[in-house]
C-alpha cells in the first residue's frame, strides 16, 4: 500500500466534489461533524500534509505541527487544488520512504510505518469526503479495494463484513451494520513494533498475514530460504481471527526483522489473548540461515518483558518437543523455568516477578 493508492483515493475524491464546488453552499455542516464543509476539506489538506512531514522528518518523540493555511483561497475550487498538491507530496513521502522507516503517531503504541502512513492519509481522505458529499447533499462511494486496504491496516481489530465501505464508515461512527452496535468511541491501530538490541519485532497486520498465507512476503525482506512454513501457518491464524473478529494485535504474529539490514529471519507470537487467569501462551520460529546468533533468545526476552509488564498477564508459558533440543536452549537462556510434560512435549513457564 503506498503512494498509488493515496493518488487513486486523492483524485475520487476532487473528481466528486470539484462537481459541488460552484454551486453548493459549502458554508453547512459537513454530515454529522460540527465543521462546515470547507472547514473540513481543509482539515484533509492539513492531514495529509502533517502526515508526508512526519514521514520525512521522522520524529520519534512528538508529533510535530504542520498545517495548511488555506485562508487565501478564494474558493472550494482553490481548497482542492490544494488537497491534490499535499496528497501529491504523501504520496511522494511514502514512495521515497525506506521500508523500515517509522515515525511517531499517537494511536496506539506511538509510531507508525510507511504503510500506516498512507492508510491513515487515505482513511482521512475517504472518511472526509463522505463527510462532504454528505453535507453537500451529493454521491460519494469509494472503490470497495481502498476500503479493503485501510481496513486491513489500521482497523485489524475490526471484523471486516460483506460490504467494505460500510465496514468502514460503521466503524468510524459514520453509519449502521446489521447485528452490529453503533459505534460512539474509535480509533484506528498501527501495529505494534517491539525493539531489541538487534532486531525489531514488527506486528503482522491482516493484510500482511493474508499475503504471508498465500505464499507473498507479508511486505518483508526476508533472508534467503524465508518465509518457512511455520511462519504462514501462523499468519493463517491471524487471518482466521480477523475474519472472526477475534484478533487483538497486540496478541497476533510479530516479524523479527535485523536492524543491521533490514531483514527478516523469523516469526513469534502469542496462541491467543491472555486467560482469565493471566495466561499467555508463546511460539516461535527462526530461518534456519539465521540460527546460532542468539536472535530467537534476544526475541522472546523482548516479547516476554512487554507482555510481563502488562497488568492483563501474569503467566507466559511455552510448549517445546522433546527432541527440539536447541528451542528448549533459547526457552532457558530466556528465563522460562521447565514445569511439566505434556504428552510429547515439555512446558516451560515465566512468571512476573
Amino acid at each position: 500500500m503506498g503512494g498509488e493508492q493515496i493518488e487513486e483515493a486523492v483524485a475520487g475524491s476532487v473528481a466528486v466534489l470539484r462537481v459541488a464546488a460552484g454551486e453548493r453552499d459549502w458554508g453547512v455542516k459537513a454530515g454529522r461533524l460540527d465543521w462546515s464543509c470547507r472547514r473540513t476539506a481543509e482539515h484533509i489538506a492539513s492531514d495529509l500534509i502533517a502526515y508526508a512531514g512526519q514521514l520525512a522528518g521522522r520524529p520519534t518523540d512528538r508529533y510535530v505541527p504542520f498545517r495548511i493555511d488555506c485562508a487565501q483561497c478564494e474558493s472550494p475550487d482553490d481548497v482542492l487544488d490544494v488537497i491534490e498538491a499535499t496528497g501529491t507530496l504523501l504520496a511522494a513521502a511514502v514512495r521515497t520512504a525506506p521500508r523500515e522507516a517509522r515515525a511517531f503517531h499517537p494511536y496506539p503504541f506511538r509510531s507508525a510505518n510507511r504503510e500506516g502512513f498512507a492508510a491513515m492519509g487515505i482513511a482521512e481522505v475517504l472518511l472526509h469526503t463522505h463527510d462532504i458529499a454528505e453535507g453537500l447533499g451529493i454521491a460519494y462511494e469509494p472503490s470497495a479495494q481502498l476500503c479493503e486496504d485501510v481496513l486491513t491496516r489500521i482497523f485489524p481489530h475490526v471484523q471486516p463484513g460483506p460490504d467494505h465501505w460500510r465496514t468502514l464508515l460503521w466503524a468510524t461512527g459514520r453509519g449502521e451494520l446489521p447485528g452490529r452496535a453503533p459505534v460512539t468511541e474509535w480509533r484506528w491501530n498501527n501495529n505494534l513494533v517491539i525493539p531489541a538490541e538487534r532486531l525489531t519485532l514488527q506486528g503482522i497486520t491482516p493484510a500482511a498475514a493474508a499475503d504471508l498465507q498465500i505464499g507473498g512476503t507479508g511486505g518483508f525482506e526476508w533472508i534467503e530460504g524465508g518465509p518457512c512454513g511455520n511462519t504462514r501457518f501462523s499468519a493463517g491464524i491471524v487471518t482466521k481471527a480477523y475474519e472472526a473478529g477475534a484478533h487483538r494485535p497486540e496478541w497476533g504474529v510479530f516479524v523479527l526483522v535485523r536492524r543491521e539490514d533490514g531483514r527478516a529471519v523469523g516469526g513469534m507470537g502469542f496462541h491467543g489473548v491472555p486467560d482469565d487467569e493471566g495466561r499467555a501462551e508463546v511460539g516461535y520460529d527462526l530461518e534456519e540461515a539465521a540460527r546460532g546468533h542468539g536472535y530467537a533468545t534476544e526475541a522472546l526476552r523482548a516479547l516476554s518483558t512487554w507482555a510481563l509488564a502488562r497488568d492483563d498477564v501474569k503467566l507466559l508459558c511455552a510448549k517445546v518437543d522433546h527432541a527440539n533440543a536447541p528451542s528448549q536452549g533459547v526457552v532457558s537462556r530466556a528465563g522460562y523455568t521447565r514445569v511439566r510434560e505434556d504428552g510429547q512435549q515439555y512446558v516451560y513457564e515465566l512468571r512476573r516477578s
